[in-house]
């Protein structure tokens, strides 16, 4: 069946460059947070970037994560959301990802500094005898480290000019006053002075909570948090504070005079349909000529079509009538963060065909059989919503866990015809239930979850499992070579030959069983640049049925071509044909509380 054609996203547009900027000294943009962590430096750090780089500047970005781990590879997503990777194998924190998605630049693992990578520099300069026998200490070599890491870092190019970027916006992890965190900010209070006042701007994001009990807007919160950024040796040029509903203007007046600032220096970002309406909130409030006069920016003071196009986009996301439901099955589905790329790439793919996205998130525990005998309600719950999506989504992941709901997933959506997309580990998995099911290897399964399998269809690689579980995947972007031109993939690329996407695995599928599957119609469409690492699944007689080693989500690119055709297949063949699976949705939901009742009745009775 051919895929409908794509249609191209709005939210990705060429900026005017203004003539009259010339060469002059990198300028730096600290963003730090108080109060509370999480509360949206990211957002606020790329909607900075995006409002520079819409008047002709260009911008790089650097996240430091004050925690002692040398990257963020070996994480549990439950512990700062999902690991983002980059093109040169980088795993770091997830705002890198929307620092690409938001500014279109393509980030280095450097881009990313942690308090394991600084130690880990100085105590190897100190091994080399690069110290000449001093003794090293926190101040001045943990700070001079940073310091000369962030100015390095700034001049690497990140568009694809290849040009020196003339903007740095970094984003200053945690809260202030957090013990992991002084040595960046005291290296921070000595670069202010380095870099010279007119280089260098600090931006304090803060809360505004507003208690039930009074509906009052509290402001002490932000007072305390600029006072102890004081008290640390910097001080903040604009406040941004957050809040859940619109801050009003008295509230501004006194941040203003408790904290001793302007009140165009006192910006607001209440809680918003969309993140695509933070830069606007921004632009709206005079960041640009704010910017422009306390940086000495030559641009002008009105934002360029870039923003006009923005808000376009964004006005178009919010009337949206017309919705696309996916289901997204996985095992850290309690924290939304742990899926944001996959949120995105799906969130860009419905926007790109006029449709709002219902991204259903299902614990994939929840739809093994244990579940249904302890939890019957949760379980057939689970199931309606399988039934109800318009199209399955099962992504990366690890552990043994969950891996049963998982294949259980795969297989409805292999059987139902539903289109289906499996990623990094939603593939092998798919491979996992085509060689159970369809070549009858009733015990197959991935070395990962069984060693001792006699149908090991999905094994390690020796060469990235050395003994050290940090840095020693198959990461960063990776060449798949297409090895039929009869291949949905293939089309969606444009029939190019290879492609490049980036990679986060450990495990492939085994080669010497390939045959077994071609066979029976799951062909092999894409391997690695020596021809014996599959890369990309597809399944005859079937209308999507695709998976992928890679995991394109995480490519700058907003428009993920995967994702796109699966949701645009969804909403232009086969958004009809769902009102049997919706039956047997509510059929499924009717039987679980049913089963419920039998059992509180039976419990009452015997009490």
């Amino acid at each position: 069946m051919a895929i409908p054609p794509l249609r191209d996203c709005d939210n990705r547009f060429q900026a005017q460059v203004p003539q009259c900027i010339h060469n002059y000294p990198m300028k730096y943009i600290l963003v730090t947070g108080g109060v509370i962590s999480g509360i949206g430096k990211g957002i606020i750090a790329s909607s900075i970037g995006t409002i520079l780089k819409s008047c002709g500047l260009r911008v790089t970005a650097i996240k430091i994560d004050p925690y002692i781990n040398i990257d963020a590879g070996t994480f549990s997503p439950y512990e700062h959301g999902e690991v983002f990777v980059l093109n040169d194998g980088g795993e770091v924190d997830l705002d890198l990802g929307n620092y690409e998605r938001f500014l279109d630049i393509n980030l280095y693992k450097d881009n990313n500094i942690t308090t394991g990578k600084i130690y880990q520099h100085v105590i190897n300069k100190e091994r080399h005898g690069d110290y000449m026998g001093k003794t090293v200490q926190v101040v001045p070599h943990i700070t001079d480290a940073v310091q000369e890491w962030v100015m390095n870092q700034a001049k690497v190019p990140v568009d694809a000019d290849k040009k020196e970027p003339q903007i740095c916006v970094i984003e200053l992890g945690g809260t202030i006053g957090d013990i992991e965190g002084m040595p960046f900010v005291e290296a921070f209070r000595q670069f202010q002075f380095k870099a010279k006042r007119e280089n260098f701007c600090n931006i304090h994001v803060s809360l505004v909570p507003q208690p039930n009990a009074t509906g009052e807007q509290k402001t002490k919160p932000t007072q305390n948090s600029v006072r102890a950024l004081r008290g640390l040796g910097l001080s903040p040029d604009l406040i941004v504070c957050r809040s859940t509903k619109p801050i009003e203007m008295a509230v501004k007046e006194k941040i203003s005079m408790f904290c001793h600032v302007e009140p165009e220096q006192v910006i607001f970002i209440h809680d918003v349909s969309s993140t695509y309406r933070v830069p606007l909130l921004l632009e709206e409030q005079g960041i640009i000529k704010y910017f422009k006069e306390r940086l000495n920016l030559p641009i002008d003071d009105q934002p360029s079509d870039l923003l006009f196009k923005w808000k376009k986009m964004a006005d178009r996301y919010e009337r949206m009538l017309k919705t696309c439901s996916v289901a997204l099955v996985g095992k850290y589905t309690k924290l939304s963060d742990c899926y944001t790329s996959v949120f995105k790439a799906l969130e860009h793919s419905a926007l790109a065909i006029n449709h709002r996205l219902n991204l259903m998130y299902i614990d994939s525990t929840d739809l093994e059989n244990n579940t249904e005998v302890e939890n019957p309600v949760k379980f057939h719950q689970a199931w309606q919503k399988l039934c109800k999506a318009d199209c399955i989504l099962v992504p990366g992941g690890f552990g043994h866990r969950g891996t049963e709901g998982k294949l259980q997933a795969i297989s409805w959506a292999r059987k139902k015809k539903k289109p289906f997309l499996g990623v990094c580990l939603g593939m092998q998995l798919a491979v996992v239930e085509f060689a159970r099911n369809c070549l009858n290897w009733q015990d197959a399964n991935s070395t990962e979850f069984n060693p001792n399998t006699k149908n090991p269809v999905v094994i390690d690689m020796p060469e990235h499992n050395p003994g050290d579980m940090g840095g020693t995947m198959r990461l960063g972007e990776r060449k798949t070579i297409f090895n039929t031109k009869d291949s949905i993939l293939r089309k969606l690329y444009g029939d190019e030959v290879f492609v490049e996407e980036r990679h986060r695995h450990r495990y492939e599928v085994n080669p010497e069983l390939t045959h077994f599957f071609e066979d029976k119609g799951l062909r092999f469409v894409g391997h690695d640049t020596e021809g014996k690492r599959m890369e990309v699944i597809e399944l005859n007689d079937h209308p999507y049925f695709i998976g992928g080693l890679s995991v394109p989500t995480c490519n700058v690119d907003v428009n993920c071509l995967l994702v796109t055709a699966m949701v645009t297949l969804v909403m232009t063949v086969f958004q009809k044909k769902n009102i049997p699976n919706q039956k047997e949705a509510e059929h499924r939901r009717g039987r679980a509380w049913k089963k419920q009742y039998k059992k509180k009745k039976w419990k009452k009775r015997h009490n």
